[in-house]
């Protein structure tokens, strides 16, 4: 099973867990296993069309998934998912 690394904002969605496992051969399953899992946790990740969310970046290992097969990207049991949502603010100087 691949791990999933759930950053400290959604993790009130997976039962206050920083790490879940689930299986499936790409993100995309990987992905749809979690929600499945933790229902609350879909509307902070997909868009109504059932895409991602732009600020949600989703690592694989290292690689960012935009970069290689997006939600098709094959998984193996060793892998690393990791959910990063996109910060923004901050104060514009000059």
């Amino acid at each position: 099973m691949a791990r999933i690394l759930i950053p400290t904002p959604l993790r009130q969605f997976t039962e206050k867990q920083s790490t879940v496992e689930f299986a499936g051969a790409t993100v995309g399953e990987v992905l749809t296993a979690l929600v499945t899992r933790f229902p609350d946790l879909k509307k902070n990740l997909y868009n109504d069309e059932g895409k991602l969310r732009s600020f949600v970046n989703v690592y694989l290992n290292d690689e960012d998934i935009r970069y290689i097969k997006k939600d098709a990207s094959p998984v193996v049991d060793s892998d690393t998912l990791s959910i990063v949502p996109s910060i923004a603010g901050g104060k514009n100087v000059g």
